[in-house]
């Protein structure tokens, strides 16, 4: 039940490359030469990931989901309820990204998503696949195994089933929806790998200002 999280401003596009012991038969990222973001830059992508309008909307959507379903039953019907599903679910959502982040930055790793350099359907989806559990080390961005993006969407459904559901919740539970949470996460990858390319130029352009210039990003 954790809330999916938009990826629309992950993606980093014009920056990559591969290398890294196991996983250098991954496909090739957008560009030949990898630069690794500011510091400043991965702290106004996190900031736009945690508290923006794509995981306001996201949060938002699954709230009236969880409504309509009365999941958790034992919380409210109405606007209180979808008040604290809404709440629910955004505290979810931002303690896995600020997991994430906070992880990645102690382990000096870059889990931005960046598109593949590659073509056809097979291989990209191979790559935003790959890329969900995949992480950036060092100036040259060797692929490195990321221990941040594969249990961050375990972190938020934790809390939550301790801090706020009902009493009848296990860690059983935050595990289950950390399990669709990382799905979510694979998900939102395979999109920004595909979308960008089926926009309207203009609209693509505008796309990729939003992933340089305004947030971060992740896979």
């Amino acid at each position: 039940m954790a809330a999916i999280l938009p990826g629309a401003a992950r993606a980093q596009p014009g920056a990559g490359a591969d290398g890294g012991a196991g996983l250098a038969n991954a496909p090739e990222p957008v560009a030949s030469q990898y630069a690794k973001p500011a510091p400043v830059r991965t702290f106004h992508n996190y900031l736009f990931e945690a508290l923006g309008p794509f995981p306001i909307a996201s949060s938002a959507l699954m709230a009236g989901i969880h409504q309509a379903t009365r999941t958790p039953p034992e919380w409210r019907e109405g606007i209180p309820g979808y008040g604290e599903r809404f709440a629910s679910g955004f505290g979810i959502s931002a303690i896995d990204v600020t997991t994430r982040y906070s992880l990645a930055v102690a382990l000096k790793e870059d889990t931005l998503f960046y598109p593949c350099r590659c073509s056809g359907v097979w291989p990209r989806l191979r790559h935003a696949v790959i890329d969900s559990a995949v992480a950036r080390r060092g100036t040259m961005g060797h692929k490195v195994f990321s221990f941040p993006a594969v249990l961050a969407p375990y972190a938020g459904p934790m809390v939550a089933v301790y801090a706020w559901y009902p009493r009848r919740y296990s860690w059983k539970d935050g595990f289950r929806m950390g399990n669709y949470g990382l799905l979510s996460y694979m998900g939102e990858n395979v999109a920004l790998e595909f979308l960008p390319s089926l926009l309207h130029p203009e609209r693509h352009a505008w796309m990729r200002r939003l992933h340089l210039e305004i947030r971060h990003a992740g896979g």
